[in-house]
């Protein structure tokens, strides 16, 4: 039942009027047909599993209890006259919950989750039951001067817990509604988050010297990881050995500098150790947090960049460059011959940010993304001769050749290239020479990538070291050669589905290169060549 999307049942045909209990699992059931609702009208108990694309629950009369377990597309459940028992598990879009006057029991998960739904102030349950991150217990725990005070204080008993792997209940919160709102914890001292840089951690060089970014970007990766940060000294009760921006600071010296922690703590008065701890929450925190930073485009961000490639490198529909590289550690031991690397590809763009990365894959397991046809299936180019090219990224000669990766041509039997395919290599050449650059800036800019020196007590570690840089590499593009913050938000993307099998890659390329002679497009990157070419020509002759 995976594929299972539609269930037709009008209401007047009749059916399950003796069924109580109902599962429905693993399947991408849009909605709950009306006949349910109306005709099984002994159910009592709903429960819904892993459904995708089921955006509300309404109208069953008979329901007390409802169950939903990772419903990502639920966004309301309404008018559940007799519903008493709720368990709402990581349903993170729904955001209605009325007309449910009889609950008297609220169960609710998501350890994703940062705030109360704002739904709790609508439903007054006797009894709610809470499993979430540590942040949030602690604003639960706070009472009356939290922030979530308003959401659950009408409620007559509220237990909360927020745990580790070997026990989610280490730590709870417990409040009764009533005269006196008593309200017990074992959260027993609430960290008081210092946010401030202390002097030692900026030298003589500066501040942008030495982070290699502005203060006001370094404050924005401060906000990424405020919470995971917080939470982590919550959980080792340090909260007052560094502060958030130092935190940030030393895990950024280390990244940027390549050195030991030891090196690193001495520079900063910070022990070894702790040089380590901090780097590692801050990777997990960015790889966490940070990841919209490097997404795959939507359909309108996606048309910008197609625009943009065609301007400076005149490669119409080009949706970016893919590029392989070894990214190598120095060793423990101080061994050069005993260095780990792991294995990077990325999609850049013309900005040299990254939109895609994969670490430890090849390009069998890249491919795959493209050869099911749910990318690179937007609106495709209609070349001269009436032929179409859909939308493609280019690599260099070590990819193989395919209808939505194009390589460059090469020599046959040492005949020379046509015309069109001398263009179409010098257009090619032009444009990988941004991943080139892209990666010269993220070595320079984050030493820890170049190799022979720091290198990550645990191997496993690797790939999400070089996805943090990455991160950065692209914050700092957004925030300092871009518009500021960028606004990920969810665009819609084309849902058709593109057949590849049954396209030629040969002659793709070659209609596309026979499209840049025709067109004769004259592209920024020609136009700095030719001055660059002039003015070293002229003052060469002089």
């Amino acid at each position: 039942m995976v594929e299972w999307e539609e269930w037709e049942w009008e209401e007047q045909v009749q059916a399950m009027p003796r069924l109580e209990k109902l599962v429905l699992s693993k399947c991408r059931l849009r909605h709950v047909p009306p006949g349910l609702a109306s005709n099984a009208s002994s159910l009592k108990i709903l429960c819904l599993e892993h459904v995708k694309h089921l955006s509300y629950i309404e109208s069953f009369p008979s329901v007390v209890e409802l169950r939903v377990n990772v419903c990502l597309d639920l966004e309301m459940i309404t008018n559940l006259p007799n519903l008493q028992k709720l368990t709402i598990m990581k349903c993170p879009k729904l955001k209605v919950l009325e007309h449910i006057a009889s609950l008297e029991r609220l169960v609710l998960g998501d350890y994703a989750m940062e705030k109360l739904p704002e739904y709790m102030r609508d439903i007054k349950p006797r009894h709610f039951q809470l499993y979430c991150r540590l942040w949030l217990l602690f604003e639960v725990a706070a009472g009356q001067s939290g922030t979530e005070w308003d959401k659950f204080c009408q409620v007559e008993h509220v237990k909360a817990y927020a745990g580790d792997v070997g026990n989610l209940r280490k730590w709870y919160v417990l409040y009764t509604r009533g005269d006196n709102c008593k309200l017990d914890s074992n959260i027993s001292n609430p960290i008081v988050f210092e946010e401030t840089l202390s002097s030692c951690m900026v030298d003589t060089q500066g501040f942008e010297s030495v982070y290699k970014m502005r203060r006001s970007t370094f404050s924005y990766i401060c906000s990424l990881v405020r919470i995971p940060f917080f939470e982590d000294m919550m959980a080792r009760d340090d909260g007052r050995v560094l502060s958030l921006q130092d935190r940030v600071a030393v895990a950024l010296r280390v990244l940027n500098s390549g050195d030991s922690p030891v090196t690193v703590g001495s520079s900063l008065g910070v022990n070894d150790s702790t040089v380590l701890l901090v780097t590692q929450v801050f990777v997990e925190a960015m790889w966490e947090r940070a990841f919209h930073h490097i997404s795959w485009l939507g359909s309108a961000q996606m048309e910008k960049m197609k625009r943009k490639f065609n301007k400076i490198h005149g490669l119409p529909n080009c949706c970016g460059i893919v590029q392989t590289a070894h990214i190598t550690f120095g060793s423990q031991s101080g061994d050069h011959e005993e260095n780990d690397s792991t294995l990077m590809q990325a999609m850049v763009d013309p900005d040299m940010r990254f939109t895609e990365l994969w670490l430890d894959y090849d390009f069998l397991a890249l491919s795959k993304y493209f050869e099911k046809g749910a990318w690179l299936n937007g609106i495709k180019l209609k070349v001269l001769d009436e032929s179409e090219v859909g939308e493609y990224i280019i690599g260099d000669a070590g990819y193989p050749l395919r209808p939505y990766l194009l390589t460059p041509y090469q020599l046959e039997d040492g005949l020379p290239l046509s015309d069109s395919k001398v263009e179409f290599n010098r257009r090619h050449s032009a444009a990988t020479g941004v991943t080139l650059r892209a990666l010269t800036r993220l070595k320079d800019t984050w030493k820890c990538l170049q190799g022979g020196g720091w290198h990550p007590s645990n191997q496993d570690d690797l790939p999400s070291i070089v996805g943090t840089c990455c991160l950065l590499h692209n914050i700092v593009i957004d925030m300092e050669e871009g518009g500021g913050i960028p606004a990920y938000l969810e665009e819609n993307r084309s849902e058709q589905v593109r057949h590849v099998a049954e396209e030629d890659a040969v002659g793709v390329r070659d209609a596309l290169a026979q499209h840049l002679i025709d067109s004769g497009v004259h592209t920024m990157a020609a136009e700095e060549q030719e001055n660059f070419i002039a003015f070293y020509g002229i003052h060469t002759r002089i």
